[in-house]
């Protein structure tokens, strides 16, 4: 999930420079910690899982049990935390770090595949996923503070944090084994949890002693949240839009859980892997780091229809690939697809709906692409045991075209509700 807070009244004289902002800079920390620990549990979740014995099917249930546990969790707390005055995100948030990090400490002792290893390996994945709405949801949450917090900013902080543990991750399992996943899972989940009490309490430090100025966004004031029902019929266009982001987002899932078994499949290594997930992630920053002053020229739907286009070309050449550094020129496409569809979704959610519904809106994304995350994970999975990496690519592709055909469709004819 990734319901944001963005600034409607932008420009570059809104722009905070996160060097000099305390607030940005703990919140970026926030970012960088989490996406981190995604490597982990996530990107590295095919090599760990293999290396105790499990198929590719069997990671496959895995991951895709998680993404339905994560499906089912999301709205949930969402709605909750949106109507509950006394359980805050912060609580929230921290109670599942800790979950996270007593789980992720207990998969140094799995000395192979079981029952338990599979359950707990499932739990932490969707916890995993379960938090990134909790996090995201903090730069509307801590909006009424005396700065303003910069999402393009902290999410490309998070991505170059991804770039340099992807390739560091890879070389320590190269050199000392699998253990070194779980191993430093402990060790960014602690520094996680540590951000999130720093910017909490620096939050409510700056509240104390800056009141909000007048005019600044205040959260939850005429923002009254509307049923689930009433959701769907002042958007429906949006709700059909949603079922691209679906389809699209299957090869990103597929490509993600399953790129150690790409790159076996030309040649390709752990080490290779790590490094591979450091160049995609880089690839992100420009239009993460620059998405805000892009919207001035280009509408949001429009980068819709770009970021679509992006991610057939990357998983189509992903499929015609012949060796590692055909793959480097895949991923190449990662700079307009990911960042692109990624900003635009999250901006159009908060330019075209209510306060009170922009929540259910961001929600409703992020479960069509867990929804997506099972299909890809659970089917991904089959389609590499009985087939292999190539099948699965193709499949992938063909998901993105049609998805793609629906974004050119439907986006255009998404409508405002604001009053």
């Amino acid at each position: 999930m990734f319901f944001v807070f963005s600034l409607k009244n932008g420009g570059d004289n809104d722009r905070i420079n996160l060097m000099k902002s305390p607030l940005n800079l703990s919140y970026t920390s926030v970012h960088g910690t989490y996406w981190m620990y995604s490597s982990v549990i996530l990107s590295f979740s095919s090599v760990f899982l293999l290396s105790k014995g499990y198929t590719n099917s069997e990671i496959g249930v895995v991951l895709a049990i998680a993404n339905i546990v994560s499906f089912v969790l999301q709205p949930a707390l969402a709605d909750l935390i949106d109507r509950s005055k006394k359980i805050t995100l912060s609580i929230v948030t921290q109670i599942m770090v800790v979950f996270l990090l007593l789980g992720t400490l207990s998969l140094i002792y799995f000395p192979g595949k079981s029952f338990s290893l599979s359950t707990i390996y499932m739990l932490l994945a969707a916890l995993h996923i379960a938090v990134q709405p909790m996090i995201n949801a903090m730069a509307f949450h801590y909006s009424d503070a005396s700065e303003r917090l910069n999402f393009g900013i902290a999410r490309g902080g998070g991505s170059v944090a991804f770039a340099g543990i992807s390739s560091i991750l890879g070389a320590l399992v190269v050199a000392f084994g699998t253990t070194s996943i779980p191993v430093t899972g402990v060790v960014l989940l602690t520094l996680f949890l540590v951000s999130l009490i720093g910017l909490d309490r620096l939050y409510h430090r700056m509240t104390v002693a800056q009141p909000s100025k007048s005019g600044s966004f205040k959260p939850h004031v005429d923002a009254s949240p509307i049923t689930l029902v009433a959701f769907v019929r002042r958007n429906k266009v949006f709700v059909i839009f949603s079922f691209a982001v679906l389809l699209i987002y299957f090869q990103n899932v597929a490509i993600n859980n399953y790129l150690i078994q790409i790159l076996s499949a030309v040649g390709g290594r752990s080490d290779q892997m790590g490094r591979l997930l450091s160049f995609m992630a880089l690839l992100e920053l420009p239009g993460l780091f620059f998405f805000s002053r892009i919207r001035f020229w280009f509408s949001c739907q429009f980068m819709l229809k770009v970021a679509s286009i992006g991610f057939i070309l990357k998983v189509l050449f992903t499929y015609l690939a012949t060796s590692v550094g055909f793959v480097y020129f895949a991923f190449l496409f990662q700079l307009v697809s990911f960042p692109f569809f990624l900003s635009a979704s999250v901006h159009l959610v908060d330019e075209i709906m209510e306060k009170g519904e922009a929540v259910k809106g961001q929600s409703l994304l992020t479960a069509m692409i867990t929804l997506s995350a099972v299909f890809a994970s659970l089917f991904g999975g089959m389609v590499l045991d009985i087939s292999g990496p190539s099948q699965l690519l193709l499949v992938s592709t063909l998901t993105t075209v049609i998805g793609t055909i629906m974004v050119f469709l439907f986006v255009d004819k998404i409508k405002s509700n604001k009053t």
